[in-house]
This record gives C-alpha cells, structure tokens and sequence, in this order.
C-alpha cells in the first residue's frame, strides 16, 4: 500500500487526507496556505522546491528551549497573559511577496491577530492569543512556509539588526567571476594569434562560460525574481529592464560561444552585474546609517515625571534607568515596562494590541510601554530603560494609522509612472534600427540602452532625502513620522492653531482666585485632582498652587473638553467649565477661566492671564503670505481683543470650540480642497490632529505621545514652524532637481547607447556611479538646508 504524502509539507497523511485541485493534503493548515498562496498567484512557491513548506528534521526539536518561561520573557516585548507580542529576525524576507504572506499569517491560524513586517530591518512583528498559542509554535508555523527566524539568546538585539550577508556573497562571488573572465579575455583583446588560436581558444570561451554561471543564477537573481513578481502583478518595476540586460548578454554570448561566432560579452555581463552589486551594497549602507542616526541619535521630545525625594522632576523618556519612579497622569503612555507601585491602574493597551478594552492592574502588577492609562494617576517603578526604536515603532503601528495618503501621489510615483515604459520603447526601436543597418551591433545598443537608464536615480533621490532632512529635524527637536509626512506638509495651504497650551505658554502663564477661600482639604483635593490631568491648564494651575499633600483619590474621571471629577473619603469635586461645575452666573467673562465645585458647592474660579509664546506675532506674519490661518479655542473670547492686536487681520478667531466642533471645522474645509496642518496639543486636540492631513503635536514637559499626530514639536522651537515647513518645501525642489540631472545623465548616457558608442560593462559602471552621484547631491543639499536652520 503506497503512502500519499502532503503536497505542502511533504510529510505523510496518517489520519487523514484532505483532497483539493486533485492534490493530497496532511491538514487543513497545508491546504490552506496552498489556498491562499494560488488565490494570490502566488503558486509559483511550489516551483522552486518540492514540498517546501516542510519542517526540516533539524527544525523538530531546535526550539524546545522556547517552552521555557525564563527565555521567553526574555524575547517577548508585550505579555499580559492573554496578547503576547514578539519581534522576530526573517532574514530570508526578500520581495513583496514575503511581506504578503507574513502579514496574512492570521489566514494560516486565527490565533496570530496582527502581524507586521519590517522590509528594511527584515522583522516582522507577531501579535497572538497566548491562552490557545504559543511563542514556538509561532517560530514552527514561520519555519513550516520557509520563513525560519534568527534568534540569538545571548544577544538577541544583536540579532534583530543583523546585517544580511548574502549581498556580500553575492557581491565576492561576481567581483571574482569578472576579475578572472577579464583575464581570460586579454588574449582576445589583444587579439593574440598561434597557440592560442589553435588550442586553447575554446577551452578559454567555456571557461569565461562557467565562471558566468554562478553570476547570472545566483549573483543576479534578486534582479529576475524581483522582474518577475513585478510582471506577474502586471507591474513594469525598475529590475525588469535589467534582468533584460543580463539574459540578452548571457543567451546571445551563450549563443556566440556554441556556434563559434566569436568570445561573447561575458566580460560585460560578469562586470555588469558586479557594479549593480557594487552600487546596491552602497545604497543599502548609506540608507542604514540614516536610519540609525534617526532612530538613536535623534531628539525625542517627549517628556515623563520622575519622582525623587518627594519631588516631581520632568525628564526625557530616553533618560529613563531602571528603578526609577514614574508618575503616569491620565491619558498618558507608559513609555517604558514597569511595575505598579501605587494608584488604580485602567490600562488601554490599544495602542500596542489593537484591542481597547482596559486592563485593570494591582499594586505589584507588571504593566507594558505603550498602554494608556484611562483612570487618574498611577505610580510604577521601572523595570528597564526606554528603547527608543520601540517608540517609533508604536508611534508607526498600523491600527492607528488613519489612511492620510489615500488619493496623495508621491513625488516619485508622480514623475516615475512611464520610465520603464520609456526606456523599453527606446530599447526596442533602437534594437530594431541596428538589427536592419548593423546587426552585430544590435544585442550591444539593446543591453546598454536597458542599463544607461535604469531609474535608480529617480527611486532613490526622495527616500536619501527626505530621510536626511527627518535625521536634521530630529536633532532641532522636530520628531516627524515618517518621509510621507514631510512630503505632505510641503503641500498644505491651511494652518490651524489650538489656543491654550500651543499659542500660549503654560511655564508662564498666571492665574488669581475670585471665589470662597478653600479649606485645606478642599486645596488638598483640588491639587491632587489637577494632578492627574495633562490639560494645560490644568499643568498650570497645578505648577501654581503652593505644596500641599497629595492624597491617592478614590475615584478619578476626565471629560475631555469639560473638566473633571474625582473624590476622595467622602469629598467630591469638581473642576472645569462654568456649566460643567453647576455654576450658572450670566455675567460674561472675557478671560480664561477654570470653575471649582466641592461637594455640589460652588466654591470659585481661577482667571488666567496668559502669556504668548516667543515670536508668535513673527510666525504669523511669515505664514500669511502663503497660507490661510485660523485659531479655534475652546475658551470663551476673552483674549480675542488682544489677539486682534498680535496677530494678522485675516487670521480666523473662533472660540468656544469643543473638540467635536474642531474636527468638523477641519473637515468642512477639506472639503472645500483645502490642505490643512493642525498645530495642538497631543490630548484634547486629538480627534482634529487625525482628521487634519498633517497634525502636529507641541511637547513642553508632559507626554504628548499620542497615535492621532504625525510630527512632535518641541515647545521652544515654535517660533521657527515656517522654517520647517519651508525646509519640506525646499526638500521637494532638491528631488525635483535629482530627477534633472538623472535626466540630462539618461539623455546623454541614451545618446551614445544608442549610437552603439558604449558598451555594456561601462554602461553598467556608470549606472552606480549615477545613483552615488545623486545620493552624494541629495546628501549636500539638505546638510546645507539643516545647517541653514540651525
């Protein structure tokens, strides 16, 4: 009795067998990753091996070490029994359909919900259901699709950002090819007669032959494999014309060779792929030393409380050390993995699982960076120091990722769209001049038409660019997302400003008291209330009150855009709006104000007296000259008069604006075709941060890390927003030139291609040198432009 073997794993099907498209499969798992791999045409999986979704032998126990708890808490970066989170190392991650098929492992189990990948660190990051899975059958399920992680105990971030040497490899083995073709060509280039005519010739031919191999199968196949999924997704992409360039060279020297024609160009086509290599291994170092700089030398303004002594002290979340004590305030992110030391603990771990209900926490519970506490003020202690990356990484986590770019076209895409179609048409019609007036030129003009204008200059002048300018504004305290984001805020012709806290400056402002005096415990109450909130005005209020004892409350709210309520033993208070607190005077009040109730008693309120930022009258009337500018505040029109005075006529001032009102206003006007960038703070502005095209956070003392924003701005570089925006501008105009001087270099490079005045080998020396010139232009241009900032 034959025994049928699974067509995706290839083990044998004992207890059953589950028949599709007249195929044998062991399981439903391996019958649904076929389903899934065919649905996608993406069936080509099984042409390159046999069974490939098989667990290798060696695979079966390798991870039995990952059934320890010890090791894996030491991998996971999120563990709260039910969702854990891991980040693991694919180094086989090499193409758009690796991406495909590790961000659609939920189809293969339902217990994986998310899962991310990282196509430049080539990661993916795993969300699953820790009740009913498990961190090794997440690596066996990886390895099962061909997929097998790097991981590394003894220093697993190590292993995270290990380099891929396969390019390396790949690299060696074709500098050693063309070094030792170029020296069995000499004779043919010298065109030396006698022996080697008569005896060695041939043997010399075969040799070039073999040494090309391993260039075009193995050197070169990133260059086909990335030609042929483009063309499979009917997609023209920048490889197709250069894996033409490399199989016209092989066939027709492969051809010569056989019948004897001549030698072949087995020198160009060894040297061709070498210089691609070459500039390829350039680009890849150059691009990596950017995100480096970016990710880890960068100003992050964020800021947390650390508490010492009985004293709370503002500082950097990167300044963070084990053991120190943190206050976390309402709506606030833990930044770093700690354990809860005092408070009642609501935790909203949206931000890293995608799931909103809250978490609630003991005292002595270990709570993760990313969650959000939802229910007053906490204290934990911390257990590790912030990973800045891991920021970065939340900050960019596609469940809060509203979809800005949808009808938004790069500038790439925009100027890119026909180049292949372009050059293939030259290609062809310069193929078919030659062929009828010259043909042993034909093959030479086709493959150096193909390589002189390989676009690389054009794909990698906005990504060196925007990613220098995003290293430069990170060092001047501006922390932008992503290089989409820069290249949106180039195109934005509305602003709008938020008032309290964005205009205004909280370290500054001062308030006085208009109301019955409050008892110690109410003052008491009220202190330890503000304390929770990161309101602005409520950081204010708090900074100006004198010391007093602060209680844990028993019960904490924030309604955003009213005020709050908290309690502690039997007092209650409330703190906020004039209708919020129950105070129902007509009297009209024309300045900030924040209304204070204890026990269902109306007891006062605080008038502010604000203070503007520095240079705010200066910005303003540097961005009306460009821009349509507009303040919405929701505090009543107190300041209204004084801002008339500071600020351009045609600025737009509305007041008494909740933060539903924002957001309708920012829609109205994307309706209209307006652009709009909206400048706030990261908590109550949230919702209008999001719906705007480009939202910026301002950062003075208090954690505005918020998923709704898309750039940080530290508070005292306000004054210089025009400068940053004008910066983004510039960077456009900086590509826009790269894809000149691509230009010229293509028309001049396609002149003498065409003519059949270049060769293969030196069209595939100088395509590199185009790209390198190009990073080298880019580069210049914007250390120029951050310098002129600074």
């Amino acid at each position: 009795m034959s025994e049928t073997t699974c067509f995706h794993c290839g083990d044998t099907c004992k207890e059953e067998i589950i028949q599709l498209e007249e195929k044998s499969f062991c399981c439903f798992g391996c019958k649904t990753v076929y389903e899934l791999f065919s649905e996608n045409d993406l069936a080509c999986y099984y042409d390159l091996q046999a069974a490939p979704g098989a667990i290798p032998k060696e695979i079966a126990g390798k991870y039995d070490f990952l059934s320890q708890q010890n090791i894996i808490d030491k991998l996971l970066e999120f563990n709260d029994d039910t969702i854990q989170i891991v980040t693991l190392y694919i180094p086989h991650i090499h193409c758009s359909s690796c991406i495909w098929i590790l961000e659609n492992l939920h189809k293969l189990n339902p217990e994986i919900t998310a899962s991310q990948v990282n196509f430049g660190k080539k990661t993916v990051r795993i969300t699953y259901n820790a009740t009913t899975f498990s961190l090794k059958e997440v690596v066996l399920l990886l390895s099962k699709i061909g997929y097998e992680p790097y991981i590394s105990l003894e220093d697993y971030s190590a292993g995270k950002n290990k380099i891929n040497r396969t390019l390396i490899y790949k690299l060696g083995i074709a500098g050693f090819a063309f070094g030792n073709v170029m020296f069995l060509s000499f004779p043919e280039y010298f065109q030396v007669s006698g022996f080697w005519i008569e005896q060695y010739k041939i043997l010399f031919r075969w040799l070039m032959f073999a040494f090309s191999l391993p260039v075009v199968f193995y050197a070169a196949q990133d260059y086909f494999i990335s030609a042929y999924k483009g063309l499979r997704a009917k997609l023209l992409n920048i490889d197709v014309p250069i894996a033409l360039g490399i199989l016209v060279l092989f066939i027709r020297s492969t051809v010569e060779i056989i019948f004897d024609f001549g030698s072949g160009f087995f020198d160009s086509l060894t040297g061709l792929v070498f210089f691609l290599l070459l500039g390829k291994f350039f680009q890849q170092k150059t691009y990596s030393f950017l995100s480096f700089e970016r990710d880890y030398k960068s100003y992050f303004p964020i800021a947390i409380t650390k508490i010492s002594n009985g004293k709370e002290t503002p500082i950097q979340v990167y300044d963070i050390e084990k053991g120190d004590r943190l206050l976390i305030r309402n709506e606030e992110l833990i930044p770093v993995d700690g354990i809860l030391i005092n408070g009642i603990a609501a935790i909203d771990y949206s931000f890293v699982t995608g799931e909103s209900e809250t978490v609630q926490k003991q005292s002595g519970d270990k709570v993760f960076a990313g969650g959000k506490q939802t229910s007053g003020i906490i204290e934990i202690e911390a257990i590790k120091s912030v990973e800045q990356s891991y920021l970065t990484q939340l900050w960019s986590n596609d469940v809060f990722e509203k979809n800005k770019e949808e009808g938004f076209t790069t500038v790439t895409n925009a100027i890119s769209k026909h180049f292949t179609v372009t050059v293939l048409s030259i290609a062809v019609v310069a193929t078919i001049f030659w062929l009828m007036v010259d043909a042993s030129k034909a093959m030479n003009v086709f493959t150096a038409v193909l390589i002189i204008a390989c676009p690389c200059a054009i794909a990698l002048a906005a990504p060196f660019t925007f990613g220098n300018l995003l290293r430069i504004f990170g060092k001047l305290k501006f922390y932008v997302k992503n290089a989409s984001v820069l290249e949106q805020l180039s195109s934005i012709n509305t602003i709008i400003f938020d008032k309290t806290g964005t205009i205004t400056s909280n370290q500054k402002s001062t308030a006085s008291y208009d109301g019955t005096q409050l008892t110690t415990a109410e003052t008491t109450l009220l202190k330890s209330t503000l304390r929770g909130s990161n309101h602005p005005l409520s950081r204010t209020l708090y900074n100006i009150l004198e010391e007093q004892n602060i209680v844990t409350l028993d019960h904490f709210e924030e309604h955003i855009g009213k005020g709050m309520t908290a309690s502690y033993h039997n007092d209650h208070i409330k703190v906020g709006a004039a209708k919020f607190v129950g105070y129902t005077d007509d009297a009209t009040v024309l300045n900030t104000t924040v209304h204070i109730s204890t026990n269902n008693t109306y007891k006062g309120k605080y008038t502010f007296y604000n203070k503007y930022r520095k240079g705010l009258s200066k910005l303003f009337n540097n961005l009306k000259k460009q821009y349509d500018l507009a303040i919405l505040s929701g505090d009543n029109e107190g300041e209204l008069e004084n801002l008339k005075k500071l600020l351009p006529s045609k600025t737009k001032l509305i007041f008494n604006q909740t933060p539903n009102d924002k957001l309708e206003y920012i829609q109205y006007h994307q309706a209209e075709g307006a652009k709009v960038l909206m400048v706030g703070d990261g908590l109550n502005d949230a919702g209008a941060l999001a719906q705007s095209n480009i939202g910026i956070a301002l950062s003075e003392n208090v954690n505005v890390f918020s998923p709704a924003c898309d750039a940080i701005l530290d508070a005292s570089k306000f004054n210089q927003l025009d400068q940053y925006i004008k910066a983004s501008k510039t960077a456009i105009k900086i590509i826009k030139w790269s894809f000149v001087l691509s230009f010229i270099y293509n028309s001049i490079g396609l002149y003498f291609a065409i003519t059949g005045q270049l060769a293969p080998v030196i069209a595939a020396i100088l395509m590199p040198l185009s790209s390198i010139s190009i990073v080298v232009f880019t580069t210049i241009c914007t250390s120029i432009l951050g310098r002129k900032l600074k």
